[in-house]
């Protein structure tokens, strides 16, 4: 049996946050298995109980992939072999690895009289995906929370039939006719009631616990204006979904960390440009009142738009700059189900690389202050996305993952005219100027 476990906890242990963070990360990535397996998870509180991500109990076959919890909180992962045939035994040895790993040394609790949370879910014509994705979410402990389900530029009525009757009162339909995911997401954010708004996406099944530890995390520092937490494949059936989890994946391990603009990590010098590091769009809250002051998303960026992505790193770029810290909480956990073929996974990584591009020029435009510090630092940032996708080739022995690497890399390059592009798209719309 193979074990990360202790990448999360020890190097929490080893160095404060930020920096024992991220190579926790690497050494998470060369946890994942090299071919398709179940992913399970198991609290040590109930031993014997394999459950599948989101869902009830499972037996696997082969190869799995890990989740372990205690009192359902995420410390770590495993892997090991199951055998159908005797389906405790993989059950029992996880569990008695797993009690190796310890306990979080932080502990936060939502407040009873918590804030309002408002969780958006953007969606485009995946209301299969959507509807396990509500399941999931109205499996949600906390008790103050509202849903709101935004459904940008449909092409039907599919989703507003299916958001129809689910929990009034705290379920809503809403439509933004513009494609494009910041424009959905300012939608949500325009029509949210709750002092923290939440966003996942429709691929994603969130954990009963993740709006409590975001309320929590908030709760513990008045100081923070963002919070992201854990993302882990809900599934690796497919070669496509391993390697995705191989070359980058969604997770930023279990340590928690938190990033401010007046103490930088000092293992990276391209911060705060490298926000991506802090998490992701799939999992994150901020606090309304903020979020509304810095303007929201950048609608001339992110999925469905020119600029391909990146709304979520100028977002957390722009909470730093407001002098807020940026916090990581793993306890906020979701599966994401990572996109199936080949096919889905050059064209994602690629859009990464655009994204990421577009976001550094929407970042030097829309704030100028910041444009000698960009300049000295892209030659490096690019030498740096470069060397990443060979790197992990040289781990794996995988040449795919170095060719994803130059895919990336080639994104990159289209980043900035895809902004460029946006932008003018968002004038002839008539959109008002981000701040």
């Amino acid at each position: 049996m193979n074990s990360a476990v202790a990448h999360g906890n020890r190097a929490e242990r080893r160095t404060a946050g930020a920096e024992a963070l991220w190579a926790s990360v690497a050494e998470l990535r060369a946890l994942v298995p090299d071919a398709p397996a179940a992913v399970v998870d198991l609290d040590l509180d109930r031993p014997g109980e394999l459950r599948a991500p989101g869902g009830g109990p499972v037996r696997p076959d082969g190869r799995v992939l890990a989740l372990i919890r205690r009192q359902g909180r995420p410390l770590g992962l495993l892997t090991g072999t199951a055998d159908r045939r005797e389906p405790q035994l993989l059950a029992s040895e996880l569990a008695a690895e797993g009690e190796r790993i310890g306990t979080p040394r932080e502990t936060w609790a939502a407040p009873a009289d918590g804030p309002l949370v408002s969780v958006v879910v953007c969606t485009r014509d995946r209301e299969g995906m959507l509807r396990q994705c509500l399941d999931s979410l109205l499996r949600n402990g906390y008790p103050h929370v509202e849903y709101l389900i935004v459904d940008n530029a449909p092409t039907g009525r599919a989703v507003e039939e299916l958001v129809d009757g689910r929990d009034p009162g705290r379920v809503r339909y809403l439509r933004e006719p513009v494609p494009g995911l910041a424009r959905a997401r300012n939608r949500g954010l325009a029509a949210a009631r709750g002092e923290l708004i939440a966003f996942t996406d429709d691929d994603a099944l969130t954990d009963t616990g993740w709006a409590a530890a975001f309320a929590a995390r908030f709760a513990a520092d008045p100081a923070i204006g963002c919070v992201t937490g854990l993302v882990l494949p809900a599934e690796l059936d497919t070669p496509a979904q391993v390697a995705f989890e191989r070359y980058c994946g969604y997770s930023r391990g279990f340590a928690p960390a938190a990033w401010r603009l007046d103490r930088p990590p000092v293992d990276d010098p391209l911060f705060p440009f490298t926000v991506s590091r802090c998490g992701t769009g799939a999992n994150m809250a901020f606090r309304t009142r903020l979020l509304r002051r810095l303007g929201g998303f950048e609608p001339a960026i992110g999925a469905g738009s020119p600029g391909r992505g990146g709304e979520d790193l100028l977002a957390f770029l722009r909470v730093l700059r407001a002098g807020a810290t940026l916090a990581y909480q793993p306890d906020a956990l979701v599966w994401h189900r990572h996109r199936r073929t080949e096919r889905e996974l050059a064209d994602q990584i690629h859009n990464f690389g655009t994204g990421f591009g577009a976001y550094l020029t929407a970042a030097a435009v829309r704030h100028p202050a910041l444009l000698p510090a960009l300049a000295a630092r892209l030659p490096r940032g690019a030498r740096q996305a470069m060397r990443r996708g060979d790197d992990q080739a040289a781990r794996h022995q995988d040449p795919a993952l170095a060719a994803l690497g130059r895919r990336e890399l080639l994104g990159l390059l289209h980043g900035p005219a895809g902004y460029l592009r946006g932008a003018r798209e968002r004038r002839r719309t008539g959109e008002g100027a981000e701040p």
